[in-house]
């Protein structure tokens, strides 16, 4: 019984990061590891600046307001 709300928490806050637009750089590691074990994963700096440019349009493709 633990482990399945050890597993419901993990969920819920995995959700209310993205609902508040925080990506998760834990599961972009693990999936890096898992499905491309060849490469380095990103900096946490470099992943959270990629994931908000791609959220808001970067410099070159957002709104201006």
């Amino acid at each position: 019984m633990f482990e399945t709300l050890a597993k419901a928490g993990r969920y819920l806050g995995q959700t209310a990061r993205l609902m508040v637009g925080v990506p998760d750089y834990d599961n972009y590691v693990e999936h890096m590891r898992l499905n491309h074990p060849d490469q380095d994963p990103m900096t946490y700096e470099a992943f959270f600046r990629e994931r908000q440019d791609a959220r808001y349009g970067g410099k070159n493709g957002g709104r201006c307001c």
